[in-house]
């Protein structure tokens, strides 16, 4: 007989599956906003390499095997900006994916895979300014800032374009 957890973790994995392609990663995406309404964005420190130094993300990464997707997302947060100090307001309805650029699908994660398949969460920040750690363990980002929504598109790689306009639609709502 199954206790509840496993019945939960099998769901889990099931609905995983469902979405799952083995040439996407799976990930999670955060559009962290501050009392302002503003979107927290960070360059990555990778960049420099690429020639994309102007080039700002949102906090994403991936989902570890049998992760839930929220778990995700509030780790991520803290390894990535050293704190997660956030609420969630709203989870994307869907698995939103991008493909990447040739020349970094053969690099990137081992050249495993195309894309990323992603979750994404809008989160309300609740801290300070002062909590937000960029020089965290392995620190992937070297500045951050905070945007209007509406700057999002103009600020992210061009093959993440379409999902940033995505991820704006999708939370449309909560943005006005």
């Amino acid at each position: 007989m199954l206790c509840l957890s496993q019945i939960y973790l099998k769901e889990m994995t099931d609905s995983y599956l469902l979405h799952h392609d083995p040439y996407y990663r799976l990930g999670v995406g955060m559009m962290v906003l501050n009392h302002h309404d503003h979107v927290l964005v960070c360059q990555r420190a990778d960049m420099a390499q690429t020639g994309l130094m102007d080039a700002w993300q949102m906090p994403q990464g991936g989902i570890d095997h049998d992760e839930d997707p929220e778990v995700a997302a509030f780790r991520e947060l803290k390894e990535e900006i050293g704190t997660s100090n956030v609420s969630i307001i709203a989870e994307s309805k869907e698995w939103l994916s991008y493909d990447l650029p040739r020349e970094l699908s053969d690099t990137l994660w081992g050249g495993r895979y195309i894309g990323q398949r992603q979750k994404w969460f809008l989160m309300r920040y609740n801290g300070y300014e002062s909590e937000i750690n960029l020089k965290t363990m392995h620190p992937e980002f070297v500045a951050y800032k905070w945007v209007l929504p509406a700057e999002l598109p103009g600020l992210i790689v061009d093959f993440k374009q379409d999902l940033y306009t995505r991820i704006l639609t999708e939370f449309q709502e909560y943005l006005e």
